[in-house]
């Protein structure tokens, strides 16, 4: 590893490790509970960071480019350290369970998701897949004992796909691409309506004065499970 971080030190040791199984529980501290798709998370961001050799100080030195909003991203952000917090997790609303992790020389490596092993869950575990369509999906109404079901057969899941080697998880493509700048610091704004400081590539200027989205009533980006929206 190129720099250490006492402050992820736990993390990193896992990963020199390739202790799987204690990334995923550190994963599931984020993200709530244990599934497949966390662990696939889990798994690529294990092998994107060993891949590249570098460690994370929150400082963009790597970046992720991560290409959906669903389990998978927790596990991603997890293991690189790359979050929006920290401006390395770079989201492209693709819809695609995939992720790019970059060295900042622009050295990256893509996994994306083999749609022919992704097939391949529902028909080893039946039962999960079932009732997830009822009771995620559908939102049907179920019991405390049912739900316990569920989660218990994504957990096993979740734990058992840990062991699938990752070239066999992922489509695996190795590359050089040209990084975003690192993100830009902006003065702060106070809006001259709600009085709450602004980031300044965000005010609205109305008849020379400045205005916070909300209070000039102007249009944002919004990211929500749907994917990204204009409201």
């Amino acid at each position: 590893m190129d720099q250490k971080n006492h402050y992820r030190a736990e993390i990193e040791e896992m990963i020199a490790a390739d202790d799987l199984k204690g990334l995923l529980a550190k994963a599931g501290e984020l993200h709530g509970h244990f599934c497949n798709y966390l662990a696939y998370g889990v798994v690529a961001g294990l092998y994107g960071i060993k891949k590249l050799g570098v460690a994370n100080t929150g400082m963009e030195e790597v970046v992720a480019i991560i290409e959906t909003n669903n389990c998978f991203s927790d596990g991603v952000q997890m293991v690189t350290g790359c979050s929006f917090g920290n401006n390395a997790l770079v989201y492209r609303d693709y819809g695609k369970t995939a992720v790019t992790l970059s060295k900042r020389d622009g050295k990256a490596v893509r996994l994306a998701l083999d749609p022919d092993f992704d097939d391949s869950r529902a028909m080893e575990y039946p039962e999960a897949y079932e009732l997830f369509d009822r009771y995620v999906i559908r939102r049907e109404q179920g019991s405390p004992e049912v739900f316990s079901r569920m989660m218990g057969l994504f957990h096993r899941m979740s734990v058992n796909d840990l062991s699938v080697p990752a070239e066999r998880m992922f489509r695996i493509t190795e590359f050089n691409l040209d990084l975003p700048e690192y993100a830009p610091i902006f003065d702060s704004v106070r809006c001259e309506k709600c009085g709450e400081n602004v980031i300044g590539s965000r005010i609205v200027e109305r008849d020379g004065k400045s205005y916070c989205i909300p209070c000039a009533q102007g249009s944002f980006a919004e990211l929500n499970g749907t994917g990204i929206i204009k409201a």
